[in-house]
C-alpha cells in the first residue's frame, strides 16, 4: 500500500504533449498572489457555470457556448492548481490529494447533472454516464493505493480529452438536428444515442480494466496455499 504523494503519476494523454508545456508556461508566469487553492476554486466555479448554462439552454441554446466556456474554465483551474504547487515546490500531498479528488467528484456530478437537465438528452442516460465516469475514477484511486500508480489516462483518454469530447458534443447539440424514434428502452434521440455510447464505453472500460488488474494482482499477491502456513509451494 502507498501513501498520497508516493504514487507514480502515469499521464499518457492524447493532448498531453500540448497540455503539459502550456501548464508549465502558465505556472512560470502566474502572479505570485494566485495560489493553488484559488485555482481549485476557479475549477469549481467553471463546473457550476456549466451546470447553470445547461439548465438555461432549455430557454436558449446559445447558453451551450457558456457551458463549453465552463469546461475550459474548469480545465484551467483543475489542471493548473497541482502544476503550480509542484512548480513552486509547495506541494501538500495529503491535503492536495484529498481536496483535488473531492473537487473532482463534485465536478463530475455537477457536469453530468447539468447535462441531464438540459433539453438534449435523457436524465437517466446522463446518470448512467456519470456512473461510468465515477467507476473509472474509483478504479484509479484503488490502483493508486494498491499499486502505487496513479493513472490519469486510459487508452490516451484523460480528463482533458473528456472535456474536449464534451465541448464537441455541445457543438453537435447546437448545430445538429434531433431525430427521435421509439426503442425497447423508450423514446430515443440521436443525441441520446451519443451519450449512451459514451456511457457504455466508460462502463465497458471499467469492467475490462478491473478484471485485468484483478488478474495481475492475483499473480503478484497469491497468498497462502492451503496447508502451507508460510505460503511457500
Amino acid at each position: 500500500m502507498t501513501k498520497p504523494g508516493e504514487q507514480k503519476r502515469v499521464n499518457n494523454m492524447l493532448l498531453g504533449p500540448l497540455e503539459r508545456p502550456a501548464l508549465n508556461w502558465m505556472s512560470a508566469h502566474m502572479p505570485s498572489g494566485i495560489t493553488p487553492n484559488m485555482l481549485t476554486y476557479l475549477g469549481l466555479a467553471g463546473a457550476i457555470m456549466t451546470f447553470v448554462a445547461y439548465g438555461l439552454s432549455r430557454q436558449n441554446r446559445n447558453y451551450l457556448w457558456v457551458a463549453s466556456l465552463g469546461f475550459i474554465v474548469n480545465w484551467l483551474g483543475d489542471s493548473l492548481d497541482g502544476t503550480l504547487a509542484r512548480y513552486r515546490k509547495i506541494e501538500r500531498p495529503r491535503f492536495g490529494f484529498y481536496v483535488d479528488h473531492s473537487a473532482d467528484a463534485f465536478t463530475q456530478v455537477v457536469f453530468f447533472a447539468g447535462l441531464g437537465i438540459s433539453p438534449y438528452v435523457r436524465f437517466d442516460f446522463a446518470l448512467l454516464a456519470l456512473i461510468g465516469y465515477l467507476l473509472m475514477s474509483i478504479l484509479t484511486y484503488i490502483n493508486a493505493i494498491v499499486g502505487g500508480e496513479f493513472r490519469i489516462s486510459y487508452a490516451k483518454i484523460g480528463p482533458t480529452e473528456m472535456r474536449m469530447i464534451a465541448i464537441l458534443t455541445n457543438l453537435y447539440f447546437y448545430f445538429g438536428r434531433s431525430a427521435a424514434w421509439n426503442s425497447p428502452i423508450g423514446p430515443l434521440s440521436n443525441f441520446d444515442a451519443v451519450l449512451l455510447i459514451i456511457a457504455v464505453v466508460m462502463l465497458g472500460g471499467f469492467l475490462v480494466t478491473a478484471i485485468m488488474k484483478a488478474r495481475e494482482w492475483d499473480k503478484l499477491d497469491p497468498g497462502k496455499k492451503p496447508g502451507s502456513p508460510t505460503g511457500a509451494a
